[in-house]
């Protein structure tokens, strides 16, 4: 799972762009405990999970795109990794940026021109908080071709994977080039074989202790459940939710680790 010991490669932000961001940070707040705080830059802000930073958010506009959640990478230096991008038949959707003394971002899209950002830091590490109730725990990439999507983020942000054996098949797991499969932090999904139909893309998972009341609290607050409450051999009981503005994710009561 996620920690905040970020290394290059790693998940170390993750936002999310609405079109009624009140209606969201209401719908996050009561569904996840989050507080917001504003950044006080162009209506960007933090979402806090007793009082750190669990994931970052503002208002977007149709014209920007459907809303929906942005997962960052670390690295150590954005306008390198975006120009590796390019050279690796990738693209860049947002050149890199300075955000204040904070660090630098930009918004990269792999082979199949899914998105992705990268998050350079300087003052600001990354997120506060993950791997807990309410935070990120996870990510994964949903795509229609796994072989040239680990080539591709192998080439320009150094992520190994490997194959995790389950139940009646594997599954494709990542972690950061040299950490090794327990720095995983998430996994590569082909769309025909994902058990429900789903968007392409990169989806956060957030951990909740018990799955099926966050899924009836989501409905409550004007979210919608794309997947319903599941459980995962050997990894725990999952759903995916869709909040008032149609951005996506999922939740995850994690089993609890061997030690």
């Amino acid at each position: 799972m996620l920690t905040t010991r970020f290394v290059t490669g790693a998940p170390n932000w993750v936002d999310v762009g609405t079109t009624d961001f009140d209606a969201s940070a209401a719908f996050y707040g009561g569904l996840f405990g989050w507080r917001f705080r504003s950044a006080e830059a162009g209506g960007y802000g933090f979402f806090e999970l007793d009082g750190r930073i669990a994931a970052g958010g503002m208002e977007t506009s149709s014209e920007q795109g459907p809303p929906s959640w942005t997962v960052y990478f670390q690295t150590p230096d954005a306008r390198a990794t975006a120009k590796t991008s390019e050279q690796a038949r990738g693209g860049v959707l947002g050149q890199p940026m300075e955000v204040m003394d904070k660090g630098t971002m930009a918004i990269l899209a792999d082979r199949a021109g899914l998105p992705f950002g990268l998050w350079q830091p300087a003052r600001l590490p990354g997120l506060g908080v993950v791997g807990e109730s309410g935070a990120l725990c996870w990510v994964e990439l949903h795509t229609a071709d796994v072989a040239a999507a680990a080539a591709y983020y192998r080439s320009v942000l150094g992520l190994e994977t490997s194959a995790v054996s389950f139940p009646g098949g594997s599954y494709t797991s990542v972690n950061p080039g040299g950490e090794g499969e327990d720095a995983m932090f998430g996994g590569v999904v082909p769309l025909a074989d994902d058990p429900e139909p789903t968007e392409a893309g990169w989806l956060p998972y957030f951990a909740v202790d018990d799955t099926d009341a966050a899924v009836a609290r989501a409905r409550e607050l004007g979210g919608t459940v794309p997947m319903a409450a599941t459980d995962i051999e050997d990894v725990g009981r999952v759903a995916r939710i869709a909040d008032p503005s149609g951005a996506r994710f999922a939740i995850l009561r994690p089993l609890p680790r061997q030690a």
